[in-house]
C-alpha cells in the first residue's frame, strides 16, 4: 500500500509491558482509514529491560515503515500499585523516545478521554471501543480476528487525536463591549 497518498498518517500507541497495541490511521481529506493494526506480545521476554528494548525496537520499526506524521500514545493512569505504574511508564517511555528519534510529534491522552472521543462515555469497557472503531472506520470482523484489545486501544488513540486535531481554532474575539467597539468602530453607530 503506498501511505504517501494520505494527507497525514498518526500512529496511535496503547502502551504496556506485556501487550502493547498500535494503530495505524492514514487520513485523506477529512476521511479517517485504517492502515494497520496490531499488538505486541511480550509476555515471552522475562526481563523487564528486554521488554523495554524490544518496544524500542517494534515501535521504531513500525514508524520507519509507515512514516506517521504524529504520534497518539494513551497517558498512564494512576493505579494503587506504584510498581506497575513505574513499569508502564517506562514502557511508553520507550515507546515516545522511538518516535522522537525519528522527530514524531507526541500527544499524550488520558484513557477516559479517548473513550469519550469514541463512544461518548469515558468509563466505556474495551469492548465498547472495539465496537465503535468497527462502526467508525469501518472495520471488518475478520481484521480482529484473534487480535488483542490493546490493539483497538491504540487505534482508539489514534482516531482520538485525529478528532482533537481536527476541530477547529478558536479565534480570540473581543473581551469586551468596549474591545469590540475599539477594534470595529465601523461597525457600531454611537
Amino acid at each position: 500500500m503506498d501511505y504517501k497518498g494520505f494527507d497525514k498518517i498518526i500512529i496511535g500507541i496503547d502502551p504496556g509491558t506485556n501487550v502493547m497495541g498500535y494503530g495505524i490511521l492514514g487520513i485523506k481529506g477529512k476521511n479517517p482509514m485504517l492502515v494497520a493494526l496490531g499488538a505486541i506480545k511480550l509476555n515471552k521476554f522475562e526481563s523487564h529491560y528486554l521488554r523495554l528494548r524490544r518496544i524500542y525496537e517494534r515501535v521504531l520499526g513500525l514508524v520507519e515503515q509507515y512514516l506517521p506524521d504524529e504520534m497518539a500514545i494513551e497517558a498512564p493512569f494512576f493505579g494503587k500499585n506504584v510498581q506497575s505504574m513505574l513499569k508502564l511508564g517506562r514502557a511508553q517511555g520507550v515507546a515516545m523516545a522511538a518516535a522522537l528519534s525519528r522527530d514524531i510529534p507526541i500527544v499524550e491522552y488520558e484513557p477516559r478521554k479517548i473513550k469519550m472521543a469514541i463512544t461518548g462515555n469515558g468509563a466505556a469497557s474495551k469492548e465498547q471501543v472495539r465496537e465503535m472503531l468497527k462502526r467508525i472506520l469501518p472495520i471488518s470482523q475478520s481484521q480482529l480476528e484473534d487480535l488483542e484489545l490493546d490493539a483497538t486501544d491504540g487505534l482508539a488513540a489514534a482516531l482520538c487525536h485525529y478528532y482533537e486535531s481536527s476541530k477547529p481554532l478558536a479565534t480570540a474575539g473581543p473581551k469586551n463591549w468596549k474591545d469590540y467597539i475599539a477594534k470595529n468602530p465601523d461597525k457600531v453607530k454611537l
